[in-house]
């Protein structure tokens, strides 16, 4: 395990498994990679770092990058999870049991998200790049191919599209 949060998912799914072999009560497990979309918190330790740059950048305030910037995530849009979401609920027994991960499929650089939110926004704000976080990884993407397959999982929203609407909601919202 490389972090208490990747030890408790790992619990979290041996405890579906089990519950769908001794009871017989089909469960699916969903593992979200790094959703953003609206109604997102951007305040907080833990906030995502999508709305929180955006509500820094609408503020003019100079967020901070923890790391390079070069650390890659496979972001996904809230529509992509509510679709996965009901597509579990109508998922057949056979696939129960079983984990799958729910993103797009991509991957994208911190750098390269701020420097399009900022664009996006129209602000030319560098900025402050901090200490690595302890056991953060540097790439995390998704292989959303057993999803495809036993869920009929089909994202249909892009990274773009998912930025874009995330923005117009925020400036309407914030």
């Amino acid at each position: 395990m490389l972090s208490p949060y990747a030890l408790t998912k790992r619990v979290d799914e041996e405890y579906r498994k089990l519950y769908t072999k001794l009871y017989g009560l089909d469960t699916y497990g969903l593992r979200y990679f790094n959703v953003f979309g609206r109604r997102q918190d951007p305040n907080g330790a833990y906030a995502a770092v999508i709305p929180k740059f955006i509500k820094q950048l609408l503020n003019d305030e100079q967020p901070t990058i923890n790391g390079d910037g070069k650390q890659s995530r496979d972001f996904t849009y809230i529509e992509n999870v509510i679709e996965a979401n009901l597509k579990a609920c109508l998922a057949p027994s056979e696939s129960a049991g079983q984990s799958f991960n729910i993103a797009y499929g991509g991957r994208e650089y911190l750098i390269d998200i701020y420097h399009e939110l900022c664009k996006a926004l129209g602000k030319d704000i560098e900025p402050i790049f901090g200490p690595d976080r302890p056991g953060d990884i540097k790439h995390s993407n998704a292989d959303i191919s057993k999803a495809r397959e036993l869920l009929g999982y089909d994202p249909g929203w892009s990274f773009e599209q998912g930025i874009e609407a995330t923005i117009e909601w925020y400036r309407e919202n914030l």
